[in-house]
């Protein structure tokens, strides 16, 4: 096992931090170790959360897309980056009560996804994210995913798979290990 990078802060929090992190957890709740790390820079996570990038269902949830739709956008971006802190980290907190099954959320890790397990506009979805990652939309996924979504959402799809991108970063350089929540 690696040994973490950049150590998240301790808890019990001091204000203003323990007021952010409550903006986006339950109570009760423990904060994420990605949250208390990122917090070692306080200024920037206090942006994030007072401008509302972050919030207590992820990045930029502007509540434009379907619950399901943003929960396979996200746990598909984690697969294609290889962030597995971010999928346990949903998965054990989000991803059910965003409707996704526990043989959808698994059937995710696949690289070819079931068709007898998603409607169309989600299989549509998975397969843009994949080629947003790689920086190679082909004619082809384009269009099947223009089939199912204008292009306001296919803009704000793109966004989400980006912000994602980059919380993969932040993984590969602080180096978490997984939280393990009983929920």
């Amino acid at each position: 096992m690696q040994t973490t990078r950049i150590l998240p802060v301790t808890e019990p929090l001091q204000q203003p931090l323990a007021g952010h992190m409550a903006k986006l957890l339950p109570p009760g709740m423990p904060a994420p170790q990605l949250f208390l790390s990122v917090a070692r820079n306080a200024g920037l996570f206090g942006f994030l959360v007072d401008s509302g990038l972050i919030g207590p269902t992820g990045l930029l949830d502007r509540r434009v897309l379907p619950r399901d739709l943003r929960e396979t956008v996200i746990l598909r971006t984690c697969v294609a980056t290889n962030n597995d802190y971010e999928f346990n980290l949903h998965v054990q907190t989000i991803s059910a009560r965003m409707g996704l099954s526990p043989a959808q959320i698994a059937d995710l890790r696949a690289a070819q996804p079931s068709d007898n397990l998603w409607p169309a506009s989600l299989l549509a979805a998975i397969l843009l994210v994949d080629a947003v990652v790689r920086r190679a939309v082909d004619d082809d996924t384009y269009a099947l995913a223009r089939t199912h979504f204008n292009e306001e959402i296919l803009i704000e799809i793109t966004q989400l798979a980006g912000l994602y991108v980059g919380v993969a970063m932040l993984v590969a350089l602080i180096r978490l290990q997984l939280d393990n929540y009983q929920l």
